[in-house]
């Protein structure tokens, strides 16, 4: 016997993404550099989906943009409170780094601006001149993705090095927000990848946006397969600028609300970015991660982005619920 669920059935029972509540907190030096950050969050863990009462993560949930903060900064703490699920929890593309670093990568782009400063400059003094993270003697437990530590380290000289790619293959020192253009930029390291992505946005005068170009650049180390790896980040560009503005579940008496794609939309040809280019950072280290790391920095960089052109901070997802007139 075959069983074949329609679309609408298929949406209103599936597995979902965690619903995230995520705080940042930061007190700064005289330069603007900041001397303690502060993450804080709460998501239903998956878990959940095998344990109804189960309201905290596993330890590798935490280790996904929430513990693994790479600055250099004297002090950060991590917190994470109990979050109870109503819905099946399931895996989602980059997992919790999505709702995490959206909120990190925001924050920093934040700091930059109360600073004064720009942002990939600031972005790039806040990592410091780089270095491999010696976790252990700071007393943290890492999963690292499952991979061994001493092969796939936090090396935070690699994370600085894809955010000085994107500002040459961008032309970032160039680009210049206002007028109703904005660009944004963001890194984030993923499955043991390095990537940074730089977001072009144009209002259209009318409350909404269109995204003429991406940049992703992509440390994973020995490129097997180029043309593999340049789709990845290419559709982790439409993915994420798709869910960003429009991607989100609803419930109301119990039932969700989303049944096809009329109501629950992916990005269309108009909604996606015009123009995506890839880049390559040469590397001589293991082979990682493209799947899933392409898709945290664009999140984040569409918000700074739209943050650039109109002034206003997008602190929800999805980017629909906001006004941008």
């Amino acid at each position: 016997m075959k069983v074949v669920w329609n679309r609408e059935d298929d949406i209103k029972f599936d597995f979902y993404h965690a619903t995230a509540a995520v705080y940042h907190k930061a007190v700064l030096g005289a330069n603007g550099k900041p001397t303690a950050l502060l993450h804080r969050s709460a998501f239903q863990p998956i878990a959940s989906t095998f344990a109804g009462d189960v309201e905290y993560p596993l330890p590798f949930e935490l280790d996904l943009a929430l513990t693994d903060a790479p600055y250099d900064v004297p002090n950060i703490r991590a917190e994470n409170g109990p979050a109870r699920a109503n819905v099946r929890i399931g895996w989602f593309r980059a997992v919790t780094n999505n709702f995490h670093f959206f909120a990190l990568g925001s924050f920093m782009d934040e700091l930059a601006h109360a600073a004064g400063r720009d942002p990939l400059e600031y972005l790039l003094e806040t990592l410091g001149p780089g270095k491999v993270l010696d976790l252990k003697a700071q007393g943290v437990e890492y999963s690292n993705y499952g991979a061994p530590y001493d092969k796939h380290p936090i090396d935070t000289r690699r994370l600085r090095r894809v955010l000085e790619v994107a500002g040459e293959k961008s032309g970032w020192a160039k680009l210049k927000s206002g007028n109703g253009k904005g660009y944004g930029i963001a890194a984030h390291r993923s499955f043991n990848s390095y990537v940074a992505s730089v977001v072009h946005v144009e209002m259209d005068g009318r409350g909404g946006f269109r995204v003429p170009r991406i940049d992703q650049v992509v440390d994973c180390g020995v490129v097997v397969n180029p043309d593999r790896v340049r789709a990845q980040m290419e559709g982790a560009a439409v993915m994420g600028v798709g869910l960003a503005r429009t991607g989100e579940i609803t419930a109301s008496r119990g039932r969700i609300q989303q049944a096809n794609f009329d109501t629950f939309q992916v990005a269309r040809i108009s909604d996606a970015p015009f123009q995506v280019n890839v880049h390559f950072v040469e590397s001589d280290a293991l082979p990682t991660g493209v799947g899933e790391p392409g898709l945290p920095p664009v999140i984040a960089a569409l918000g700074n982005a739209l943050y650039a052109a109109t002034g206003k901070r997008a602190r929800e997802l999805p980017l629909s619920k906001m006004k941008w007139t």
